[in-house]
C-alpha cells in the first residue's frame, strides 16, 4: 500500500494556552506533505478535513482508500481539489486525463471511483498538493489553469503585504460543496501574508508554504487574537488552523502559499477582522 495515513484530534482555545512549543507543532504542523510514490494524509477533526500530497517517482501512485472514510472508495463521499507545485503531471480520473503544470488546479467531484496521478518526467516530478472534504453533491470535474484564477491584488511593500491572490477552485470560478483552494504569492521585498489578520468561526483552514528559498523559514501566526502563538515553519509544510484562530505568516523572505478552506458557507469574505494593534 502506497498511503500513509494519520489523524489529528480538534484542539480548544484553551487546550492551545498551555502547550509547549513541541505540543503546539504536534498538533498543527504537518512537516512532510510530499514522499516519493506515496501518498500521506493527515485528517485534521476541525470539519474532517484531509491535507496530503502525492509525488509520482518510479511509476504512476493511486488514490486509495483509508479505513477512516468507511466508504467502498475515496471519493464516494467526498470531493478532491490538488494544485501542482512540481513538474509537469497527468492525473487519470476514471480514464480521463488531465495535464498539470506548475501551479495548476483540479477539482475532482464525488463519485469518482479511480484516480491515478502520473509525473512525466521522473527527474522533475510532479507534486500534487491534495485537500479532501465530505461532499453532499456531485459537481463535475475541472481542470483549472493559472489564467482561469480569479485575481486580486492587495497591499503595499511599504507594509510589507504586497500580494497576489489566485483563486483557483473556488466558488466564483466553480462549483464546489465545500472545499475552497487559492494561491497566494508574496512579491519581492513583501513577506507579511493575511495582514490585517482574521478569524472566520465558519470555516477551518489549512496553509501550505512553498517557494521558500534554501535557508529561509515562514513564522506563522495561529491563535485567538488576544492569545496567540507562533510556529516556525520550512518549504513544502503545512499548518492546520482551527475556526477560531487566525491564521498569518511573515517570512525572512517572499514566498507562496496555497490556501484551502472547507465550513458550513462558500463566502470567501465572511471574516472576522482583527486590528493590527490590537493582536496579542
Amino acid at each position: 500500500m502506497s498511503t500513509a495515513f494519520e489523524s489529528r484530534y480538534a484542539s480548544s482555545p484553551n487546550e492551545v494556552k498551555q502547550m509547549d512549543t513541541a505540543a503546539l507543532r504536534h498538533a498543527f504542523l504537518i512537516p512532510q506533505v510530499f514522499t516519493a510514490d506515496h501518498i500521506h494524509w493527515v485528517h485534521t477533526h476541525y470539519d474532517r478535513y484531509l491535507t496530503g500530497g502525492a509525488m509520482p517517482v518510479k511509476g504512476p501512485v493511486a488514490l486509495e482508500n483509508i479505513d477512516l472514510l468507511k466508504a467502498d472508495y475515496f471519493l464516494e463521499r467526498r470531493e478532491l481539489g490538488m494544485i501542482n507545485v512540481g513538474g509537469d503531471g497527468i492525473v487519470e480520473v476514471d480514464g480521463e486525463k488531465f495535464e498539470l503544470s506548475f501551479k495548476e488546479a483540479l477539482y475532482i467531484g464525488k463519485g469518482k471511483q479511480q484516480v491515478i496521478f502520473h509525473s512525466k518526467d521522473a527527474q522533475h516530478p510532479a507534486k500534487f498538493y491534495l485537500n479532501s472534504t465530505p461532499a453532499h453533491h456531485t459537481y463535475p470535474t475541472r481542470k483549472v489553469a493559472r489564467s482561469e484564477a480569479e485575481v486580486v491584488t492587495l497591499g503595499t511593500l511599504e507594509t510589507s503585504n504586497h500580494r497576489t491572490i489566485n483563486k483557483l477552485l473556488v466558488n466564483s470560478v466553480l462549483e464546489t460543496c465545500q472545499l475552497q483552494m487559492g494561491m497566494t504569492e508574496l512579491q519581492p521585498g513583501s513577506v507579511w501574508n493575511t495582514m490585517p489578520a482574521h478569524t472566520h468561526d465558519r470555516r477551518m483552514e489549512v496553509y501550505f508554504y512553498f517557494e521558500v528559498p534554501e535557508g529561509q523559514s515562514v513564522c506563522h501566526f495561529m491563535g485567538e487574537p488576544q492569545e496567540t502563538r507562533h510556529i516556525w515553519m520550512q518549504n513544502e509544510q503545512a499548518v492546520i488552523s482551527p475556526p477560531w484562530s487566525v491564521h498569518s505568516g511573515a517570512g525572512t523572505s517572499n514566498y507562496t502559499f496555497i490556501w484551502g478552506m472547507a465550513g458550513e458557507n462558500l463566502d470567501y469574505g465572511d471574516m472576522d477582522h482583527c486590528k493590527i494593534n490590537e493582536l496579542r
